[in-house]
């Protein structure tokens, strides 16, 4: 454990009870019982219009723009029943949802909360389908399960393409746009009927509040049902943990997109159940959108903060050179979250430096393990540590099953806060239970201490991604991708690894941009292909895998090859989702002509590769 002074934060005192079965299956769970849970979600926003009327619930501004503008709890609850009535009067149900395709925003917000009013689901879609993809596929398999009754985009002019060869006898609801079905206006302005409180009296526990869709990286998205009882369960499961958002309302400036389930469920509903304010980040963690996220970490003092890796990777370098900045980040912050990728122990160390620096305190940074299929809260680490990784333990009121297999532990997961299966897809869901009634995660997990469930568990690997050497030896494949990543000291986002019946292993890098730049003379006026393909880097980078290798054991954990990717990977193939993250296996198959020309070379580090 650590010995630095920890700030003081109220998180669950949990009691973890195990058992083990002669076959060597284990089951994990808390002992206390989950507190009360609410009917349903729109509990929340009538509580807080009650309680706290004119707190600002959610609130947005451009890139560039001085002012925020956004709605309170009151105004909120209005525009809400406004909306919820319109989507009635448009006839929309669970077997015709609305199918929202622009990013987070202020009318977003509204227009979910609208629907999980009077028990119409919502599906927010990736952007990207949309706006990136070319053959709308994704787009079209995911009319195709669900078949929507109306769609929303803000402004439906950027997404006329789209709306025209995917959905084009849909009503279109948004705030501009030359074909609306309705004018923003007049949809917030919707006459209120008895309609609505008799829809909203009818939700049950089994009501469908929405669809989230997987990123389909091995053919079309599947919509994940979101019944009304995972969202009430998962966010009291949240609240459980953070403790301490019941007395301090959360505080929270986020750019994670809506249609994934960390910040569509998690995020999004802890600032809604808890009576906190939601900033909406028009930054991203990357090169060129990153300092409209410092702008706005300037303004709101967050006391949660999420982000992936190398998002908190590019604040560092902010807060190492800005002292007030620095401050101003600190200052009210009670847990930092990381999600999304492995973080390199370098960013863990930097991140905790620099809260001491500013404020003489380490703040508790850590992170979890959750799925779309679970809401997403599943497993939280709540107990200081001298290096990330450790996904801790399971949620009140859910067992975490651990089964015995090829020598690791198979991670399955049973409670309220699991989905009942896919949308219209009776064989998918059945394959995704086991006998017991277990949703069957797919990851590997090991004990963070030898034996003792009650210390929490490092993630293992993906079951499906594990390989055997021709020698017969199994690759931990998550395991060595973290390894390595970490040991290439953030040139790389991510490796994919190789070596399925080969030899050894090799790597394709997927580099880094931010941080590439720093050992490439003149690499911020380089073009991507240029800079990827600089011997400097190369160099780099084999200088770092050398160290990796010499101090890596066995065959399994050495990496003697690596190729630097040079081409973008494609998120139309499924090669990465529109959040950042890397598929091993669509990667792989997609690039196995790269593979093949990654044997064909000796030891080393290849320059480039398409």
């Amino acid at each position: 454990m650590t010995q630095a002074k920890l700030r003081p934060v109220k998180l669950w005192n949990a009691d973890v009870a195990y058992e083990e079965k002669t076959d060597g299956t284990m089951y994990v769970w808390q002992r206390e019982p989950l507190g009360p849970v609410s009917a349903k979600t729109s509990d929340w926003i009538e509580h807080w219009a009650r309680e706290a009327s004119d707190r600002t619930w959610i609130t947005e501004r451009g890139v560039g723009e001085a002012d925020w503008r956004g709605v309170t709890y009151g105004e909120a609850r209005g525009l809400v029943r406004a909306i919820g009535q319109a989507l009635l009067d448009l006839g929309l149900s669970e077997d015709r949802p609305l199918v929202i395709l622009s990013g987070n925003s202020v009318a977003h917000a509204l227009m979910v909360v609208g629907a999980h009013y009077v028990g119409i689901p919502s599906a927010a879609i990736a952007p990207a389908y949309s706006l990136v993809s070319e053959g709308f596929e994704k787009l079209k398999g995911v009319r195709d399960q669900i078949t929507p009754g109306a769609v929303f985009c803000e402004d439906t002019g950027a997404f006329a393409k789209a709306l025209d060869a995917v959905f084009p006898d849909l009503p279109r609801l948004g705030v501009s746009g030359d074909d609306l079905a309705r004018s923003w206006e007049s949809l917030t302005a919707t006459h209120v009927t008895a309609a609505v409180d008799e829809a909203n009296a009818a939700i049950t526990p089994d009501t469908v509040a929405k669809f989230l869709f997987t990123s389909g990286t091995t053919g079309s998205p599947k919509a994940v049902i979101q019944t009304q009882r995972m969202l009430c369960v998962n966010i009291e499961q949240v609240t459980d943990c953070y403790a301490y958002l019941r007395d301090e309302p959360p505080m929270v400036l986020d750019w994670a997109p809506w249609n994934h389930v960390a910040a569509g469920n998690l995020i999004f509903n802890v600032v809604l159940y808890n009576g906190g304010t939601f900033h909406i980040d028009a930054g991203r963690p990357t090169k060129d959108m990153i300092h409209e996220t410092i702008r706005n970490l300037r303004e709101v003092r967050t006391n949660w903060y999420w982000n992936v890796p190398a998002g908190f990777e590019m604040i560092i370098h902010e807060v190492e050179n800005d002292p007030d900045f620095a401050h101003t980040f600190f200052s009210d912050m009670k847990l930092m979250y990381y999600a999304g990728a492995a973080m390199a122990q370098h960013t863990w160390d930097d991140l905790k430096a620099a809260a001491m620096k500013a404020t003489g305190e380490e703040i508790l940074l850590g992170t979890g393990l959750g799925a779309t299929e679970t809401a997403p809260f599943a497993l939280y680490q709540a107990e200081p540590q001298d290096s990330p990784g450790n996904i801790g333990i399971p949620a009140k009121d859910l067992v975490l099953k651990l089964v015995p297999n090829e020598g690791k532990m198979e991670a399955r997961v049973k409670g309220p806060n699991v989905t009942p299966g896919y949308w219209r897809n009776e064989g998918l869901s059945a394959d995704a239970f086991d006998e017991e009634g277990f949703y069957k995660l797919g990851d590997a997990l090991r004990f963070a201490v030898p034996g003792d469930p009650t210390k929490g568990f490092f993630f293992d690997g993906r079951v499906a991604e594990n390989f055997k050497l021709q020698t017969g030896t199994w690759v931990s494949v998550g395991a060595v991708r973290a390894k390595l990543t970490d040991a290439l000291g953030g040139l790389a986002r991510d490796v994919v690894l190789t070596g399925d019946g080969e030899e050894k292993l090799g790597a394709l890098i997927v580099p880094f941009r931010p941080a590439i730049e720093g050992v490439v003379d003149g690499g911020k006026d380089m073009d991507d292909a240029t800079l990827f393909a600089d011997p400097a880097l190369a160099a780099a980078i084999s200088a770092r895998l050398a160290a990796y290798n010499a101090k890596a054991t066995g065959s399994s954990m050495r990496v003697p090859l690596a190729l630097i990717l040079t081409e973008p990977l494609d998120l139309d193939k499924g090669e990465v989702t529109d959040k950042g993250s890397v598929n091993q296996r669509a990667v792989l198959r997609e690039r196995a002509d790269v593979v093949q020309a990654l044997y064909g070379e000796g030891d080393g580090v290849i320059h480039s590769g398409k």
